[in-house]
């Protein structure tokens, strides 16, 4: 099959993006990323999950001569996104274990041939001498295009996505110095952007960060009392019957929850890493390939997904860090409709977190990092303000209240903590701004420990003065200032706590600090709106979606793949509101490029005039 290169008439990127992929115009640093890697510049690419990374790379790769290398973690993410482009008319393939002899014969054929546009690889695959040899080939023909790195996170190693195989990746610059790089993640602190940026060797790449803001994400927090009944409650009153994914921390939990939602009607299933693989593969291609299935699964389950319809991610236990909350929940949502993130939490939650964090093998200073991190986690579950404002705040991204998460909907009950936060503040000031929030509490509480008296620090001022409140309440406290950017942690020193300008305004009696109330029982929800059902607009019958869907399922069942790989529910919602009755008129619907228009405009035109 000859290459997209061949068949585009007037290879420009808009033009591609149109005709190819069916969109009529890019989003965001879409259009920007393109024209620098199709111009041959290496580049590192933040974009959040949903806001089309893909095409990132996927353009410039039908832009420039050659084959496009597109380093991938996982065999689903791979197989999903070279259906998807086989179904856009491109020439795509992918090598992995999934493949038999003959059928790995035939894709290198047609990479030394020249026959494709795309080519994704994992990373360990990439590195054989065998393949390097045939990369050494295309670039002596001139026929390599660029080098995609997806999923580039998995090179930190501070990360739970960590794989030791992205390490070497860093070859390819020596090895391939003319032929541009583009790494892409939705997620990296600017921590993990420098360890991209070094371990890559993407020093000098042109950096593109995106908003990390997921508006089209419901965010909601509640306290957990019985985490399973509470699940249930949300699944059967906000998104029945739509796909989702539930996170459990421990494999006997997703068993067990898996077991007792499909007691209750649910159509879940179960995913972990003590499951065989035949069964995990199983359970995958179910989720992916089904509507309405709810995975149930450890963090073992999720990066790569592209199941776009995806209407919620409900997690029963506190995830580790804001990163992975942010990386879980963005699975929720992918195609811009309504979603929802849903978190039922409890303080044992914070405890066993942080059992599992000492009792670890990791270093010392890994361990810092990770308590870190599960505080801010802490300061988001605490927060009495706007979710998505905390949220962006840990990517340094500022934001107005969003309207749309728990906090703004249902403002919590909140207790005036102003002296308390001035309290904490003049101990951190008064000790040197020189330790974590342990010393402090300590002396704010006046106990004499062994380091309170080596120190001197029972002569301070602020020795006894907040005795009034427990640890539990301080350690509240303090996590919330951090939250806020009152105080920031040196993770160089112990997780040291430091002032910062934003301390001002409270310490000169200028501002407020108010804490959420904590309950033994969360009080009336009030009044919740759906967000996770996708809404047609008023006046407009939702049959012709209906039967588009289903059109959908047989059309998927016959080709083997994934129904959003045919057309997507934000697709489908278009077609159902504005009922084109010409192919023209329907080739104006995104996501309808000139090869699915070609495959299915009679099917969906019909369709569209038979339904009243």
């Amino acid at each position: 099959m000859p290459g997209m290169n061949t068949i585009v008439d007037q290879p420009g990127a808009l033009h591609v993006l149109e005709h190819v992929f069916g969109y009529a115009g890019f989003r965001g640093q879409q259009e920007a990323v393109v024209e620098h890697v199709a111009g041959g510049g290496d580049a590192l690419v933040l974009m959040p999950t949903g806001g089309g990374k893909s095409l990132c790379f996927q353009i410039p790769a039908l832009l420039r001569e050659g084959t496009a290398i597109v380093v991938s973690p996982l065999i689903a993410l791979m197989h999903d996104q070279v259906s998807a482009l086989v179904e856009a008319g491109v020439s795509a393939a992918f090598l992995n274990s999934s493949l038999d002899i003959e059928t790995a014969r035939t894709v290198e054929r047609d990479l030394h041939e020249g026959r494709l546009d795309l080519l994704y690889v994992a990373p360990e695959r990439l590195m054989t001498p065998r393949f390097l040899d045939q990369l050494d080939h295309l670039r002596d023909t001139r026929q390599l295009a660029l080098f995609a790195i997806d999923e580039a996170h998995c090179v930190s190693q501070w990360g739970h996505d960590f794989r030791p195989e992205y390490l070497q990746l860093s070859i390819l610059p020596e090895r391939y110095p003319s032929i541009p790089r583009i790494a892409l993640t939705a997620t990296a602190d600017r921590q993990t952007r420098e360890e991209i940026r070094t371990r890559l060797r993407l020093e000098d790449a042109r950096e593109f960060i995106s908003s990390f803001d997921r508006p089209n994400i419901r965010y909601t927090i509640t306290e957990k009392q019985d985490a399973r009944r509470q699940l249930l409650s949300f699944i059967r009153e906000e998104c029945l019957g739509e796909a989702g994914i539930v996170y459990c921390l421990s494999r006997r939990k997703v068993e067990d929850t898996a077991n007792w939602l499909c007691e209750h009607g649910i159509n879940a299933l179960p995913y972990h890493a003590g499951m065989s693989s035949e069964q995990r593969a199983e359970h995958q291609t179910r989720f992916l390939r089904e509507d309405g299935i709810v995975m149930v699964a450890t963090i073992a389950f999720g990066m790569g997904i592209d199941k776009p319809d995806v209407r919620f991610v409900a997690h029963i236990d506190l995830p580790r860090s804001i990163e992975g909350y942010y990386q879980e929940t963005g699975r929720a949502g992918r195609d811009g409709l309504p979603a929802q993130a849903w978190m039922a939490w409890g303080a044992q939650d914070v405890v066993q977190q942080r059992r599992m964090i000492d009792e670890s093998e990791a270093s010392e200073q890994f361990k810092r990092l990770a308590r870190n991190r599960l505080d801010v986690l802490v300061g988001l579950v605490e927060a009495t303000t706007c979710r998505r404002q905390h949220l962006l705040a840990y990517f340094s991204e500022q934001a107005e209240p969003c309207g749309n998460c728990d906090n703004c909907l249902s403002p919590p009950q909140t207790w005036d903590a102003t002296e308390a936060a001035r309290k904490a503040l003049s101990c951190v000031y008064r000790t040197g701004q020189r330790y974590g929030a342990g010393h402090l509490i300590d002396v704010l509480r006046g106990e004499l420990t062994e380091k309170v008296v080596e120190r001197a620090h029972e002569q301070l001022s602020t020795f006894g003065i907040g005795a009034e409140l427990d640890e539990k309440r301080w350690r509240t406290v303090f996590r919330q200032l951090v939250a806020r950017e009152l105080l920031a942690v040196d993770h160089e020193r112990y997780n040291a706590l430091t002032l910062t300008e934003h301390a001002r305004p409270l310490l000169r009696g200028e501002a407020e600090f108010m804490l959420r109330v904590e309950s033994e029982r969360s009080r009336s929800r009030g009044k919740r709106r759906s967000a996770a059902r996708l809404e047609i607009p008023g006046g407009i019958p939702t049959t012709l979606f209906d039967r588009l869907r289903a059109w959908r399922t047989e059309t998927a069942r016959e080709r083997n793949v994934p129904a959003y790989v045919i057309l997507n529910d934000a697709t489908l919602r278009e077609i159902a509101i504005h009922r084109p009755e010409t192919l023209s008129a329907l080739s104006g619907i995104n996501g309808i490029g000139d090869r699915k228009l070609e495959a299915y405009g009679e099917a969906i035109l019909r369709l569209v005039e038979e339904t009243v």
